[in-house]
């Protein structure tokens, strides 16, 4: 009996040796880490905007392909690869196309900034400008439909810096004128400017001779100036042969007021006495 008991007592002693030397063995087996893969270097663009990507140990095209969001296939196309081609450390990887690397270091994206306007420089524009001087017959300043042109005035029409000075002599009146008698000025460019008119010798003016005016763009503007025909101008203007028949007219019923004068006159003194 005591020989078994040795017997068995070697054999736990064995058997305790032999889970002593494997469980040791397994843990570091079981506690050895996973190999772990190198970081994927996030990559900027050149200055040609080219996306490159260098190599990292441990790396495969498709690491590279799922980092950056890219197909294996087209991966492959953009780096001319076969299927049975390898990447190896070092080797440089083209991703795509990007902007430069300066323009991503800026606080407002790069659209923003496109969509800035250049500053608009105005365009000057043009307009139109007419100017009548008319007859007015009844002195009233205001022009009548029938109140028809001057002929023999001056209107000028020029600019404040004195560039531009336009005379000219007032148009004859023409019944058939789209523009009534006036003188026009087309394409005369915006701005403020001075209008007056001189009148002919024998007439009186009834308006103010002399004005200003801003001309905008598209705009067409009318100005009225008025004069009056002097006693002069009327007596010249009128019918010599009117006046020359109606003289011995005039001599008769001269002559019968005068004889009925002096007989109311002895008629009077004869029937007082």
């Amino acid at each position: 009996m005591k020989k078994t008991s040795w017997i068995l007592v070697l054999v736990g002693l064995t058997l305790a040796a032999l889970i002593a030397a494997v469980f040791p063995f397994q843990s570091a087996v079981l506690a050895a880490p996973n190999p772990q893969l190198t970081n994927f270097l996030t990559s900027t663009p050149g200055s040609d905007g080219r996306i490159i990507y260098i190599v990292q140990e441990g790396d495969t095209l498709w690491r590279i392909a799922a980092v950056s969001g890219l197909n294996i296939a087209d991966l492959r196309d953009l780096n001319n690869l076969g299927v049975e081609d390898i990447v190896f450390p070092g080797q440089q990887i083209f991703l795509g196309l990007g902007g430069p690397a300066a323009q991503q270091s800026t606080l407002a994206p790069a659209a923003t900034q496109a969509a800035a306007e250049p500053t608009k420089i105005p365009v000057p524009g043009f307009g139109t400008l007419c100017v009548l001087l008319f007859e007015d017959v009844n002195g009233d300043s205001m022009r009548q439909e029938e109140e028809i042109s001057v002929l023999g005035g001056a209107i000028n029409i020029s600019n404040r810096d004195g560039s531009i000075s336009i005379t000219e002599d007032t148009p004859e009146h023409d019944p058939d004128s789209v523009t009534d008698d006036y003188f026009c000025t087309e394409n005369l460019g915006e701005g403020d400017y001075n209008v007056s008119v001189a009148i002919p010798e024998g007439y009186n003016p009834t308006t103010s001779l002399n004005t200003g005016i801003e001309l905008l763009a598209g705009d067409t503007s009318f100005l009225t100036f008025g004069a009056q025909a002097g006693s002069v101008v009327i007596e010249e203007g009128a019918s010599l042969p009117e006046t020359t028949g109606s003289t011995p007219l005039l001599g008769v019923i001269g002559a019968i007021l005068l004889l009925g004068g002096i007989g109311l006159g002895v008629y009077s003194v004869w029937f007082r006495r």
